[in-house]
């Protein structure tokens, strides 16, 4: 059958979106769908937001271990423990609320979400054979919001049938399961003696300046994207009139997010990566600050498929683009880029928690998250500015 031959570029696609799904969906986006009943049961929004922090700072350190990782079936054993550690850690917290477990379960599942997601990219795009890879990886990317949908309708279902939040845990955890079977089937490679094992040595000449102001860039738009990764659900439902609609928000992220990465990466191989990079972030602070000035339900869900429709597609854009540098390694600058993505996504919840504490308001993390993204977009412009002769042409 196609579907189970490690070797076609569909079944391939298909095991990627899945992992994405298992170590984006479930390990990290799966706690923000989850987070208003979370709320109104145990958790306060300070201990949510050092939950975040703690995730993130989690997938930060599994995006500065794949840079070390040398050979491919290494890629791989890490790629599957990566999986299975997003599988246990959403079964803990489906039977536990002690403190120490969350802390210790949330840091790992963002480990195991940078396994999935960087280093099982890499390996999609290291395996897809004859094809246009750029618009692959785009398909790749789209299990981003497949990833936020096929979680959210899950806890919807639990919810539906009298269940809570900890029956909703319990039941990703046996989806994600599931999928990591097909997913560590298909992303593999056959075996080969060990003295023929392609191994992939650091190469610092690949941090060239263009590099170097992908990296901060990336740094910007990890901020822009964590604070409604985080919070978007309680910050609808804190509008005014606008009580219980921030999951239909959420939901409208992950419908919009599905065929962005598609879109974004298409408009990238005709106009240029850099040059579309800039206009998604540019739409994504529009959407940041559409909560700020209007509580009504049609703008704010407006907000939220700005949000789904632009961060997807700039994990897509710059990890393509940064994987395309990297030539033959590609995790290896997708590590790099995605580490500092990891530390915007550290800082941006804690600075988050200090404004809400002080001013009573989401407004004020709006606004600085806005002025962050912003100044990503100048590092882009500077990048096209200076360096044309060193961007390659990207297929």
């Amino acid at each position: 059958m196609p579907w189970f031959d490690k070797n076609n570029n569909n079944s391939i696609l298909l095991a990627g979106i899945l992992a994405l799904t298992v170590g984006v969906g479930v390990a990290r986006f799966a706690f923000t769908s989850l987070l208003p009943p979370m709320l109104d049961d145990f958790l306060n929004i300070s201990f949510a937001g050092i939950l975040a922090s703690i995730n993130y700072a989690g997938y930060l350190s599994g995006s500065l271990f794949s840079i070390f990782i040398k050979d491919i079936h290494t890629k791989v054993k890490f790629f599957r423990i990566g999986l299975i550690i997003c599988v246990i850690t959403s079964l803990l917290l489906s039977i536990s609320e002690n403190n120490t477990v969350w802390i210790i379960s949330r840091f790992l599942a963002g480990f195991g979400a940078a396994m999935a997601l960087v280093v099982g990219s890499a390996i999609v795009m290291l395996k897809l054979k004859n094809t246009n890879k750029t618009k692959a990886m785009g398909i790749h990317f789209s299990g981003l919001g497949f990833s936020i949908v096929i979680t959210d309708l899950l806890m919807r279902g639990v919810f539906y049938c009298g269940g809570n939040w900890q029956d909703a845990w319990l039941v990703l955890a046996l989806f994600g399961a599931l999928f990591s079977c097909y997913c560590a089937y298909i992303l593999s490679f056959d075996k080969q003696p060990s003295a023929n094992v392609i191994k992939h040595k650091l190469d610092k000449s690949l941090f060239s300046p263009l590099v170097i102001i992908l990296i901060l860039a990336y740094f910007t738009e990890g901020v822009g994207m964590v604070v409604q990764a985080t919070f978007l659900p309680d910050i609808v439902n804190s509008l005014e009139g606008l009580s219980g609609y921030g999951g239909y928000t959420w939901l409208a992220v992950g419908i919009a997010g599905i065929p962005s990465s598609i879109i974004w990466m298409r408009l990238a191989h005709r106009f240029g990566s850099i040059n579309i990079m800039m206009a998604a972030m540019f739409l994504q602070i529009i959407g940041i600050l559409i909560p700020t000035f209007s509580s009504n339900i049609y703008l704010n869900l407006f907000s939220g498929i700005l949000y789904g429709g632009t961060f997807v597609g700039l994990v897509a854009l710059f990890m393509n683009y940064g994987g395309q540098l990297a030539g033959k390694n590609p995790v290896f600058i997708m590590g790099a880029i995605t580490s500092a993505y990891g530390v915007g996504q550290i800082l941006a919840p804690l600075y988050c928690i200090a404004f809400i504490q002080q001013f009573n308001s989401y407004n004020p993390a709006l606004y600085l998250t806005a002025f962050i993204v912003f100044i990503g977009i100048l590092l882009l412009a500077f990048s096209n500015y200076k360096l044309k002769n060193l961007q390659p042409s990207m297929q």
